[in-house]
């Protein structure tokens, strides 16, 4: 067992216990996801991303062709970590590794700029003092590391299902039902390749070309949100005895605000 204590930006420190396992997620789908008809242009964003603890923000935000983010429209601390059996790969770079844009490895490869949560395992996000608001289309987009295994075919994803709820205030939660294991899935996380990188300056919170899974809060009936939950699905096997591995369960990479209460 591995015991790290966080600080958060400008929040609670929090202590994590991590014992060695495994990785995957479900995510909801967005209509507008442009790897549905397998007919996106990738450009240079099919590559193979290393472990790492996160971009860079520049002068107080995130760049992407055509713009910035502001810092508060990822999130901006790590609240709880309650991680799973044979989670863990990608702890150490916590609160910075799920803050901040995503790191996509393209349609058929998986970013390592990840935290795994393993058989389980959850992880609870703050977007402090920014929040997330029901606009026009997705609200938010969930950031996992679901590649293809055939070009081409959206329905050969390798997929790590994951279940994301919001809450205004940290304490009551609505829930986006993530019951599909198999693809489709539904309104689970985790199923569509993240195609936005720092690096090809695709603008990670547009749900036409981001790739990830995009939520709208209409769906659940919710105006307002601070806070997003993601919650391992996936049930994968962690072995009883012998080397146990650290990437099973749900891989988090990011999550951005589509429609931002403060843009």
């Amino acid at each position: 067992m591995r015991n790290i204590v966080l600080g958060c930006a400008g929040a609670i420190g929090i202590t994590i216990a991590f014992v060695a396992c495994g990785s995957s997620s479900d995510g909801a789908k967005s209509s507008e996801n442009p790897l549905d008809s397998g007919t996106i242009d990738l450009g240079d964003a099919n590559v193979f991303v290393e472990a790492g603890t996160g971009p860079t923000p520049v002068d107080g935000g995130f760049p992407f062709d055509g713009g910035t983010l502001a810092i508060d429209r990822f999130a901006t601390s790590v609240v709880d970590v309650s991680p799973g059996s044979c989670g863990g790969f990608g702890s150490d770079g916590l609160p910075t590794v799920v803050e901040g844009p995503p790191v996509g490895g393209g349609a058929e490869e998986g970013s390592l700029d990840v935290v795994s949560l393993g058989g389980g395992g959850s992880i609870t996000l703050s977007f402090a003092p920014n929040a997330i608001v029901d606009g026009t289309g997705p609200d938010f987009i969930v950031f996992e590391n679901a590649f293809l295994t055939h070009p081409g075919d959206p329905t050969s994803v390798y997929a790590e299902p994951g279940e994301v709820s919001v809450s205004d205030d940290g304490t009551n939660w609505t829930t986006f039902p993530c019951t599909a294991t198999t693809y489709p899935y539904g309104a689970c996380a985790g199923w569509h390749p993240v195609l936005s990188s720092p690096d090809n300056g695709i603008d990670p919170a547009d749900p036409n070309a981001a790739g990830g899974d995009a939520f709208d809060l209409k769906d659940i009936g919710v105006t307002h949100a601070k806070y997003v939950r993601i919650v391992d699905k996936t049930n994968e096997e962690c072995p009883a005895t012998g080397p146990k591995p650290d990437k099973n369960g749900f891989d988090l990479d990011a999550v951005v605000i589509a429609n931002a209460e403060t843009p």
